[in-house]
């Protein structure tokens, strides 16, 4: 035998070692590679054909895949029915990838050993497959927060052994289904079930009956947040072991079953927001109620009950709008009362009027609030949100200063948290800065990821809040241990804990959800995974062999590279650039994708009325779905509209050059077929303008002002100071800061922008351009156009934020207007005439700082005007001022105008944008 073939046939009895030495049956594989092929960003060690040798998300019994645990991966792509061939399957967890889309396949079904199944946070439509209720040993079931459709299958009354089940947060439709005499299963079925989650749908019908039974050990029924209508089912009574009941907001009548006052474990009971009438229901005795809330709603005409001052573990009662009257006695009380909100009822009296309790009492709208002098009374002011301002603190050490989008630990070590919202379905306080709670919430966090084995340093809760779902809410960080960033499989192992209810909180936050954000930070390299069992000699030929087959593709690509090369100049929609005094050269692109005309169309479409989510004077903008699932914003230009070569070009090389957590990334753009198109992100929350006037719903509070100043000043720092060469922006006012999910600034518009080499500092342009009201006097008046140009928008920008007014209003400038009034002697400066009332109620930290900072910022002269750089810091001293960690992530919306108590302050916005000038007239143009 040659020695030619002595090598083949080594070769070819090592493969069949490798084959042997792979831990991961061949189907399950298959199976696998299948579903995931079209996935984008699946883990990074998923290499070779062995995902039972240690894959990221990946376990597995003897040979099987017995689990898919990849939450928060920001993954992309669809479910497609090859889920089915992974069928020794029994926990699938795939929560918090919004780029996972399209329909569940009915073939999920066939995963008959599945006990977990958590879709949660997903970007998942279509119906609910009936399939599902074929998983007989299905003990979870998380599907919330998704678009789901359709009505609820009554299939799920199979699921005989489901202990979870939540639905809520989608568009479920129809009635609540429940078993009939023909012998169809419904949701009274599931004997086993201590949670039924379904709010925030689009259910309709009545609560039937039937649904509830003595048999029954449910502990939470939340049905919040629905179009359901008729009475409260007495039925309900006889689940003695329930501990939540929310029916809020929906459209019931009758009355309340008086038997309800049997269910002595009842803790939070929400009613609020229907059409109950009747008696007010007796809760007397009921000694586990922790929270009331029955207002809005058409009782009889009734006196205040005597439980609603004395049950004991009672901390907050809101009955307003109830027709309540006579007179609120507080000559006793419980001491564990944290809030009684009777606002809008009848009252006239309150006893003792003077030494009144510590805790929170709203009688605004009563007749005792229409007394004389009454209006000072704190009990007679018309409740806002009472924002707290609590933040994990250091453990007793100076916080460090961090670099770029690390965070400061609370033990004072630089790090890239991983972070999410927590929220709390049923909060059973009101007293929002009692920083107890929160010790004990971030107590039990640790003890369980201790417990776990989890590298986990600390934790760090902030922007606690109420949202418009009555949910509570707040932002947790988690911070990795041994190292400044977790590493993948810490990620999944830490989202999977939160997303499987493994973690259970303390009672007074139960039930919660987690909703995790994308973990950008782990910084690992791709990582081959070879058996370890067939040692070195078959890894070395393994090399070999992977030598060979990567030259042998390297060559392939590199003839595959020139052809493509020589068919690019076709597809390159610059490459008939014409330079000229119009268009300039063709842009020089550093990263986002060409989009062919007819792609964007579909990704709309057809660009259609139901996906517009914008408009202006430069056209539509339409909200667009890419394959991968990824959602995007796209800009078409008006035909009569068109900015030209240049101003088009701009754009693209501006936006592809940049990148910043608080600048709008581009994803790509259009040039072909007569159209100009830009591609961005898209930004959920809106323009900051439209949050100022009230019209997005999202509750500005001076937080998440100072907050959103922070990040709109960090993204034109970066690009005045880190850019290369450095961008002036020209056009920064409210319309052009944009708010993500929380609430973080992201500067967007780049179409006025202009690159800034060392030579053109201080360049004389033959066009002022940007908007009447931030527009800088000096640019305008000498045409020499320098970063601090941007500066002074920003100012204008900043007492946009104060005032909640339009730079330019009834002919009044609000420059002019805050230096004709601001008394730096007198409390707040002398304005508050001129400062947002719906600020103003809690006297706000730091105001003063923050507009002396904004009136040096529009300082007539440029020179005298501070520097980006040294406003981010400023701003970054006030928040540190407020007692809150400036590198904390924002926080997500919060209630709307009208529920929050300020619906009755006059927002000054009455447009949906301010006019982009283009090129004003040579006349000075004086503000008012």
């Amino acid at each position: 035998m040659d020695q030619q073939h002595k090598v083949i046939l080594l070769l070819l009895l090592l493969f069949q070692v490798l084959l042997v030495a792979s831990q991961t049956d061949s189907r399950d594989y298959s199976g696998l590679n299948s579903l995931t092929q079209s996935w984008s960003n699946k883990p990074q060690n998923w290499v070779g054909q062995d995902p039972c040798s240690g894959w990221d998300g990946i376990r597995c019994t003897n040979t099987r895949i017995t689990q898919l645990r990849l939450p928060g991966l920001n993954l992309g792509g669809q479910l497609s029915s090859a889920i089915q061939s992974l069928s020794e399957l029994d926990t699938l967890d795939l929560s918090y990838n919004t780029g996972l889309t399209g329909t569940i396949p009915g073939e999920i079904g066939n995963l008959t050993k599945l006990n977990s199944l958590s879709l949660v946070g997903c970007g998942f439509s279509g119906p609910i497959p009936d399939s599902l209720g074929a998983l007989s040993q299905l003990t979870f079931l998380a599907l919330n927060s998704n678009n789901f459709s359709g009505n609820i299958p009554r299939s799920l009354g199979n699921l005989s052994n489901i202990n979870w089940l939540d639905l809520a947060e989608n568009q479920l439709e129809g009635t609540i289904p429940v078993s009939d005499n023909q012998g169809r299963p419904g949701l009274d079925l599931l004997l086993k079930a201590q949670h039924f989650h379904m709010g925030s749908n689009k259910l309709s019908g009545t609560i039937p009956e039937k649904l509830f039974n003595s048999s029954m050990i449910l502990e939470h029924v939340l049905f919040d947040h629905n179009q359901l209508e008729g009475s409260v089912p007495t039925s309900i009574s006889s689940v003695s072991t329930l501990e939540v009941l929310r029916l809020d907001k929906n459209g019931l009548t009758g009355g309340v079953p008086a038997s309800i006052s049997k269910l002595g474990k009842l803790s939070e009971i929400y009613l609020s927001h229907n059409m109950l009438n009747g008696s007010l229901p007796d809760f007397t005795g009921m000694n586990s109620l922790t929270y009331v809330d029955m207002s809005n709603n058409a009782f009889n005409a009734s006196g205040i009950p005597s439980w609603a001052t004395s049950l004991p573990a009672l901390t907050t009662v809101i009955l307003q709008q109830n027709q309540l009257r006579g007179a609120l006695n507080l000559s006793s009380y419980s001491k564990s009362l944290q809030l009684i909100n009777l606002e809008s009822n009848e009252i006239t009296e309150l006893d003792p009027i003077n030494n009144l309790p510590s805790f929170d009492i709203r009688l605004a709208n009563n007749p005792i609030c229409r007394e004389s002098g009454a209006s000072d009374k704190s009990y007679c002011k018309v409740a806002v949100p009472n924002p707290s301002f609590y933040s994990t603190p250091p453990n007793n050490c100076s916080p460090p200063s961090c670099s770029s989008d690390q965070i400061s630990s609370p033990n004072c070590k630089c790090a890239y948290p991983y972070t999410g919202l927590l929220i709390s379905r049923a909060i059973s306080f009101s007293n929002f800065s009692d920083a107890s709670y929160y010790r004990e919430l971030e107590k039990s966090l640790m003890d369980t990821f201790q417990n776990q084995s989890i590298p986990v340093d600390s934790v760090s809760l902030s922007n606690p809040m109420k949202n418009s779902d009555d949910n509570f809410e707040v932002t947790l960080q988690v911070f990795p241990s041994q190292s400044d960033r977790f590493n993948t499989t810490g990620v999944l192992t830490i989202a999977f804990l939160l997303s499987n209810q493994i973690y259970k909180p303390p009672e007074f936050f139960s039930p919660y959800v987690f909703k995790g954000a994308t973990y950008d930070y782990t910084g690992e390299e791709l990582k081959g995974s070879t058996s370890s069992h067939t040692g070195v000699i078959v890894g070395a030929v393994v090399a070999v062999m992977v030598f060979f087959v990567i030259a042998s593709l390297a060559g392939m690509y590199a003839i595959r590279q020139n052809r493509r090369a020589k068919r690019s100049a076709g597809l390159n929609p610059f490459a008939n650039w014409e330079q000229n005094k119009n268009s300039g050269a063709a842009p020089q692109l550093k990263g986002g994708r060409w989009f062919a005309f007819d792609d964007l169309r579909k990704y709309t479409n057809n660009f259609s009325e139901a996906n517009t989510i914008g408009s202006g004077g430069y056209g539509q903008v339409y909200q667009g779905t890419l394959p991968s699932g990824e959602l995007v914003a796209i800009k078409r230009a008006a035909k009569e509209s068109m900015q030209g070569a240049v101003e088009f070009k701009t754009e693209i090389e501006l936006l592809s050059r940049v990148h910043h957590k608080n600048l709008v990334s581009l994803v790509g753009f259009c040039f072909e077929k007569g159209e100009q198109m830009l591609v961005y992100e898209y930004i959920p929350n809106g323009t900051l303008m439209d949050s100022l006037s009230g019209k997005s719903g999202i509750w500005m509070d001076w937080i998440r002002r100072l907050k959103v100043a922070l990040g709109a000043a960090r993204g034109l720092a970066y690009l005045h100071e880190l850019a290369n060469p450095p961008i002036i922006h020209r056009d920064i006012k409210s319309s052009n800061i944009l708010l993500d999910p929380h609430l973080n600034a992201k500067v967007a518009d780049f179409g006025l922008s202009k690159l800034l080499v060392d030579s053109e500092r201080g360049h004389v342009t033959t066009q002022v351009k940007g908007t009447m009201g931030y527009l800088d006097p000096e640019y305008y008046m000498t045409q020499q156009l320098t970063e601090k140009s941007d500066v002074y928008s920003f100012g204008v920008l900043m007492l946009e934020l104060a005032t909640a007014r339009r730079p330019i209003e009834q002919g009044k400038y609000i420059v002019r207007e805050v230096m004709r009034v601001m008394d730096t002697s007198k409390d707040l400066y002398n304005l508050h005439s001129i400062l947002d009332p719906t600020i103003m109620k809690i006297k706000p930290k730091g105001l003063e700082k923050f507009v002396m900072l904004a009136m040096r910022c529009v300082k007539e002269y440029a020179a005298e005007r501070p520097t980006m750089a040294e406003v981010v810091k400023e701003i970054e001293s006030i928040i540190e001022l407020v007692g809150l960690n400036p590198n904390s992530e924002s926080a997500t919306t919060s209630e709307t105008y009208e529920e929050a108590g300020g619906g009755n302050a006059q927002h000054p916005y009455r447009e949906e944008d301010f006019s982009y000038s283009g090129m004003f007239p040579s006349t000075r143009v004086e503000p008012q």
